[in-house]
């Protein structure tokens, strides 16, 4: 995952040198810098005013680095940062280096709604990494539509949104939702569950379905259901509710910082997730991280990545991101999607021959970044959708 396509024959950008892999000898990183770029002339490739010069392409990166939500959305950072260095070591975009402008949302939605606005219309970015929640996403849709701007979205969420002006690089809630819980009630033979979220738009959703599939479909039963702030760090009742109850599994789609309160609580208040089984859709290795390995050991999560995936591309991505952010650094399902969009954008970008937003967006449909580290079936993204694979995994004390 670690490198990409590169295009050796610079005339002609078809579908099957876009698709070529990543074994290929970069052709443009031989020329001198600007000489791939006078092939596509800023005044073609970019025809809607975009901060596009003859030597540099500028995008934006819009996460939060601050707030509840920073414990989840730094990875994404990261992830997109390693992405561009890369590009701009092969060559760039068009003969074009990436330059990027980061801005905080903050974990506030308006926030986000601002930054987005400032990266389209007074940056000028040519696109946008970024997002984590889909409270953030709704809050700058509007804008993205209002503005043209491209934007790609790397979380699993509810679904039920299409856009031309967005890229979604995670799963829906159903390829996570539904695998999940049939796997649960086959291997633990669960019978009642007790669904918990942070209240917003993506958890309820979420277990809208999961308590549809669970009651129509499975023919079982939940026994509980409640909702916490963004940030919320006071669980006892909650988990007192649970101890009474007993469900057989608690389905736990808890974000960003409040996780770690909730399970180190819920250790403390006796639960074993070696015994009492437990499933997240909203906890990757990132979460893990500051929760601590110990608190949640025994639970399971149902996602479409982990860093323990056995591929070379997924071995090459992993090496490449600790050499660059340090070897105690964990990789969790969101932070591999982030490092998607970057290498997504620069092979729709030179599929379209152009840097206009309009022109990218047609050309999405097909792209297939080869250099992912998923399995073979969940490399190509839709403006809409996403075929994934879900996969299963205990969770150790040391995040693996």
């Amino acid at each position: 995952m670690s490198s990409g396509k590169r295009i050796s024959h610079l005339s002609t950008l078809n579908r099957r040198e876009l698709l070529a892999g990543a074994a290929a000898v970069s052709a443009t990183a031989m020329l001198a810098p600007g000489a791939f770029a006078q092939q596509f002339p800023t005044a073609k490739v970019n025809t809607t005013g975009l901060a596009v010069t003859d030597t540099e392409v500028t995008v934006g990166i819009l996460h939060s680095v601050t707030g509840t939500m920073a414990i989840s959305e730094t990875g994404s950072v990261q992830a997109e940062k390693l992405a561009i260095e890369q590009i701009n070591a092969e060559g760039g975009v068009l003969g074009r280096k990436i330059k990027f402008i980061q801005e905080d949302g903050g974990s506030d939605w308006p926030t986000f709604a601002e930054k987005a606005k400032k990266l389209l219309v007074n940056d000028k970015v040519a696109s946008v990494m970024g997002c984590w929640t889909s409270a953030s996403r709704k809050a700058v849709l509007p804008v993205f539509e209002q503005y043209n701007g491209m934007l790609y979205y790397p979380t699993f969420y509810e679904g039920l949104e299409q856009s031309k002006n967005v890229i979604y690089t995670g799963q829906e809630a159903t390829q996570q939702i539904i695998a999940g819980l049939d796997w649960v009630q086959k291997e633990k033979n669960a019978k009642t569950f007790y669904l918990l979220g942070s209240d917003y738009i993506w958890p309820r959703t979420s277990n809208k379905i999961a308590r549809k599939h669970i009651e129509n479909f499975l023919k079982l039963k939940v026994v509980g259901e409640e909702y916490f702030p963004l940030g919320h760090t006071q669980f006892n009742s909650v988990i007192n509710k649970m101890k009474l109850s007993k469900p057989d599994v608690i389905y736990a789609i808890i974000v960003g910082g409040s996780n770690v309160a909730f399970y180190k609580q819920l250790k403390a208040a006796g639960f074993d997730l070696n015994k009492q089984t437990l499933m997240t859709i909203s906890v990757t290795e990132d979460e893990i991280l500051g929760i601590g390995g110990e608190n949640i050991v025994g639970g399971y999560a149902c996602m479409k990545y982990f860093e323990s995936l056995d591929n070379p591309n997924n071995k090459s991505f992993v090496s490449a991101f600790k050499k660059m952010w340090g070897d105690k650094i964990v990789i969790g399902d969101v932070t591999q999607a982030a490092y998607l969009g970057p290498w997504l954008w620069k092979l729709t970008v030179e599929k379209a021959g152009s840097f206009d937003v309009d022109k990218v967006a047609a050309a999405s449909p097909g792209v297939e970044f080869k250099g992912a580290p998923l399995e073979q079936d969940a490399r190509r993204p839709r403006p809409s959708r996403r075929s994934v694979r879900s996969h299963l995994r205990d969770r150790r004390p040391d995040g693996a």
